[in-house]
Order: structure tokens, then C-alpha cells, then sequence
């Protein structure tokens, strides 16, 4: 039977938790999740455990916050004036918004703070600092 090799395409169910048992993604009662090996399309650790496998193999992977989403960077928090929100947005602390650049690079970021006259953005992933947890099964390899 074929293993998975970079350059293929390959449907996988997983399941994603924290260190802690917290689960934050889950292809559970969705379709499996489809993706080619080597494209960088999904997390470099998550790709790297299927390598190897074959349609119906399990395995649990433990990926490092480096070969997932990073290292928090505090350089990535940035306090802006509560007056370049538009108002129509109401501000708390959660809020997902997208910071449009200069450059026309759209950025998601978080709302962490919200003062007077300040609010500060957090542009880390969610995940960003997080060692990573896979619970990964390889539906087929196409």
C-alpha cells in the first residue's frame, strides 16, 4: 500500500488540542481535510507527521510552537488610536478584527486592551507560543 509523499494530495480527520487537553480544531463531523504534501498550505509539524503513512494509519504528534504557529513575538502588539477604529465597531477585549497596511497586506489581529485613547492589537496567531497537540488519521492519498 502507497505512504504518503510530498507531492501528494492527502485527506486526514484530526483532532488539535493544547499540552493542557484543551481541543481548539477538530475535522470531526466535517469533510476530512484536504491538502497536497510540500505546498506549506497547512503547519510544517502537522504536515511532516503524515509523511510516511498510509490510508487508514493513525498516529498522535506532539508539535513544537516552532513548527506550528511560532514563537509569541511582543513586537507583533501594537497600541494604535481608538480613533483609527471605526466607530461602527464595538470594541472588546477577544475581538478578531484585520488591520489593513499600507501596502494593501490585510493582517488579522486580536484586541487585548481597550483604553481611553489607545486600543492594542495583538497580530500573533491565537496559537502563536503553543506546543501542539494531533490526533491524525490518513483517509486516503490521492
Amino acid at each position: 500500500m502507497k505512504q504518503a509523499a510530498s507531492g501528494d494530495t492527502v485527506k486526514v480527520h484530526y483532532k488539535g488540542t493544547l499540552k493542557t487537553g484543551e481541543q481548539f480544531d477538530s475535522s470531526e463531523g466535517r469533510e476530512p481535510l484536504e491538502f497536497t504534501l510540500g505546498e506549506g498550505k497547512v503547519i510544517k509539524g502537522f504536515e511532516d507527521a503524515i509523511v510516511g503513512l498510509k490510508p487508514g494509519d493513525s498516529k498522535t504528534v506532539e508539535i513544537p510552537s516552532d513548527q506550528a504557529y511560532g514563537d509569541y513575538d511582543k513586537q507583533l502588539l501594537w497600541d494604535v488610536d481608538r480613533g483609527n477604529i471605526p466607530e461602527d465597531i464595538e470594541l472588546k477585549t477577544g475581538l478578531m478584527l484585520e488591520s489593513v497596511q499600507s501596502d494593501g497586506r490585510r493582517i488579522p489581529v486580536t484586541v487585548t486592551n481597550i483604553m481611553d485613547e489607545k486600543v492594542t492589537l495583538d497580530a500573533n496567531h491565537p496559537l502563536a507560543g503553543q506546543d501542539l497537540v494531533f490526533e491524525i488519521e490518513l483517509v486516503t492519498i490521492q
